[in-house]
């Protein structure tokens, strides 16, 4: 038995090691594109941002990580030994929360002349082109622990929810494989959240009448 569980264990912490080093890239790539203003935004497209309902929460994280640094600096200054790693560990951790939000920032949804791309910071980034898009509509959805794929009338969709919310929702003319993580899925429809929800719509109709 331990003979025939040792491939997939190997293979799951393969997979946990390709994610994390996913997202440590995609942090400091968030941090470069931040420092020369370069928002991820497809030539001729309108961006738009999702962060607001999460901006609050994460700005309180990233002002306590900062605080606390020198405060733990302060109270193990006398053990070099240790507070040169926990000094090396809290600035990365600072590093890491900043380059996080800053993801938000760097890859706002897009609307543009090739159609939408839904994101979520450097973890998801969902190519529609108008093609495949059948509709676009407002519709507010509030679902706690729900799974980012869950079957609706209207096929499987994927929610890309902000603080468990999407209010616009994406219907497709036929199924779209797309990139979920580590896994490639099928999907019929994409929930989303705008923060500026009309403006959003607005440059929709000017590609889907």
């Amino acid at each position: 038995m331990a003979a025939e569980t040792a491939p997939a264990r190997g293979h799951s912490i393969a997979r946990l090691a390709r994610a994390a080093w996913r997202a440590e890239v995609g942090i400091w790539l968030s941090l470069y594109r931040w420092a020369l203003r370069r928002p991820r935004v497809p030539a001729g497209a309108s961006g738009f941002s999702y962060h607001s309902p999460v901006l609050t929460i994460l700005v309180i994280f990233i002002v306590l990580s900062a605080v606390e640094l020198p405060i733990i600096d302060l109270i193990v200054h006398p053990w070099p030994w240790l507070r040169i790693p926990l000094l090396a560990l809290g600035i990365w951790g600072l590093t890491w929360m900043i380059g996080f939000l800053l993801g938000f920032l760097t890859r706002p949804h897009a609307v543009g002349p090739d159609g939408i791309r839904a994101r979520l910071g450097t973890h998801l980034d969902v190519d529609l082109p108008w093609d495949v898009i059948a509709s676009v509509e407002r519709s507010r959805d509030v679902t706690e622990k729900a799974p980012k794929i869950r079957d609706e009338p209207h096929g499987r969709t994927l929610a890309i929810r902000i603080a468990n919310e999407t209010n616009v929702l994406v219907i497709l003319e036929r199924p779209v494989r797309t990139r979920l993580g580590t896994d490639e899925v099928e999907i019929d429809a994409v929930r989303l959240w705008a923060d500026d929800l009309d403006g959003f719509l607005d440059a929709v109709r000017t590609h889907i009448p």
